[in-house]
């Protein structure tokens, strides 16, 4: 059952935000105990550290003043994650064929979304996106990607498009550039100087 969405607020990911961030990711760490660390490590990596591992390897770059992505509350309550951050802080990015840069511009990427069970199918992830334009905005950032798929929600378990929906990227203003597979396009946001993205909205949806 989706409960409705009001009084919308997005911060960073940080140390004093932690506990919010284990609130939302529950004992699983969002998916199989990756805590979203997938796209930092290799598969055997992965293997050897998903769980508290993970969970630790993450607590441990956000306690050392890194930023590893955004959450979106619902008044004080914890219902959405965006991991983003420079593209070449993804090593499987830098290491992927389909995937590979399009060009040799600073790029910063969204890797992944987790959003509460009673959240999903509300557009989330809209709200998630143009948060991100903000937040990388403020980092000085100018290109931000995203690598969504064509999957249709209604057929496939979340857990497979945890890299966002094209549908949505569109939504927010990305524009598809580049596509070396038939399900996982590259779609962009080009920054400007008025792209301060948004930190709160009291609206339903």
């Amino acid at each position: 059952m989706s409960t409705r969405i009001t009084n919308l607020t997005c911060q960073p990911l940080t140390p004093e935000r932690w506990t919010d961030f284990e609130y939302l990711f529950g004992p699983r760490g969002a998916c199989g105990g990756c805590w979203c660390m997938w796209w930092k490590l290799t598969n055997a990596d992965m293997e050897h550290m998903k769980g508290d591992g993970n969970r630790q390897a993450q607590k441990s770059f956000v306690k050392a003043g890194n930023v590893p992505g955004i959450l979106l509350y619902q008044g004080s309550i914890p219902i959405g994650w965006c991991a983003v951050e420079p593209r070449e802080n993804y090593q499987r990015l830098e290491r992927s064929r389909v995937l590979k840069p399009v060009d040799d511009m600073k790029v910063w990427s969204i890797t992944c979304f987790f959003v509460a069970k009673d959240f999903r199918h509300q557009g989330v992830t809209v709200h998630l996106l143009r948060a991100a334009i903000g937040h990388v905005s403020r980092q000085g950032g100018i290109i931000l990607e995203g690598y969504p798929t064509n999957a249709i929600t209604k057929t496939v378990p979340g857990a497979f498009v945890y890299t966002g929906l094209a549908s949505a990227f569109r939504k927010s203003g990305f524009t598809e550039i580049a596509r070396r597979s038939k399900s996982r396009p590259i779609f962009r946001y080009q920054i400007t100087a008025q792209a301060t993205g948004w930190t709160e909205d009291k609206t339903s949806l």
